[in-house]
């Protein structure tokens, strides 16, 4: 993913939660996932997937159940 279409992803990630504090960031060596942070916490994966021209993205958060307990 280039820079453009991270700042694309990032756009809609705040404005789906409404959470400007949500970002997206590229991985190292890896062009075809970025990675999904809240604030300085990572929160998931991103994978793009261009397959037989027809592109999408898939989001993948773990749920710890340690991270349950807080709720």
């Amino acid at each position: 993913m280039d820079r453009k279409e991270i700042q694309k992803l990032e756009s809609f990630f705040q404005r789906r939660f409404n959470m400007k504090g949500i970002t997206v960031r590229p991985r190292p060596r890896k062009d075809d996932t970025a990675e999904v942070y809240f604030g300085d916490e990572f929160v998931g994966v991103l994978f793009r997937d261009d397959e037989e021209g027809e592109l999408s993205y898939n989001f993948t958060m773990a749920i710890l159940d340690i991270d349950l307990e807080e709720a």
